[in-house]
């Protein structure tokens, strides 16, 4: 008579280990980028200082892009 075979028990499988953050990747620099509204705004306070002129208002974008970034960071 043959006998059944004893079913082994299964233990639940653990989830991988998850991996820690590194002290690199905790180095790296936060850029916080000024919204579209704040250059905006930024650009036209350059426009209406230098009279209302037409011809700048790429530059008057740029400047205030670049230093609402130089706030931010």
């Amino acid at each position: 008579m043959a006998t059944p075979k004893a079913e082994k028990a299964t233990k639940p499988r653990k989830a991988p280990a998850k991996k820690k953050a590194t002290v690199e990747a905790a180095a790296e620099p936060i850029v916080i980028r000024p919204t579209h509204e704040q250059i905006a705004a930024l650009a036209q306070k350059f426009w209406a200082e230098r009279g209302y002129t037409d011809g700048d208002a790429e530059k008057d974008w740029l400047r205030a892009e670049h230093e609402l970034t130089q706030i931010a960071s």
